[in-house]
């Protein structure tokens, strides 16, 4: 129950945050990316001041032994840079340029009764769905063939 009112907790202090700053409206990310245009910067000072914040908090949180709420930190072994991290990866950039949402900021956005966060976030989750579905049937095929 306290992991589960921690989460709450982190997910609120987020969404505050991306709304207080802006970031759950699309037109001021997508200006972020209009640089021949009507160019905001203020995203690149929020990206930075979250990296700041982030480093400060891994180096002070990776001295304890184990997380509050778990037994071990779960922390990324991985360094390889394979098919599926470029491409979801090219497909977070392709969809945050075109619709300025990110999973991250959209979902306060459905707090603040934004419509086209509401057809983001369906699209996304169908999108989840969908890569998990062809995962699972890439990996039974395999698995078959072996």
């Amino acid at each position: 129950m306290v992991r589960l009112l921690s989460a709450l907790l982190i997910g609120l202090v987020f969404g505050a945050g991306i709304a207080l700053s802006g970031m759950a409206n699309p037109a001021k990310v997508l200006n972020f990316f209009d640089v021949a245009g009507h160019w905001d910067p203020s995203l690149a000072f929020v990206m930075g001041g979250a990296l700041l914040v982030t480093a400060f908090g891994y180096r002070f949180v990776l001295k304890r032994r184990a997380p509050l709420f778990d037994r071990q930190f779960h922390l990324p072994t991985s360094r390889t840079l394979d098919l599926p991290l470029l491409a979801g990866a090219a497909v977070f950039g392709v969809g945050w340029g075109i619709t300025g949402f990110c999973p991250g900021g959209s979902i306060p956005a459905l707090g603040l009764g934004q419509g086209p966060a509401f057809i983001f976030v369906a699209s996304m989750l169908t999108g989840i769905a969908v890569a998990r579905f062809v995962r699972q049937a890439l990996a039974e095929r395999a698995a078959r063939e072996a």
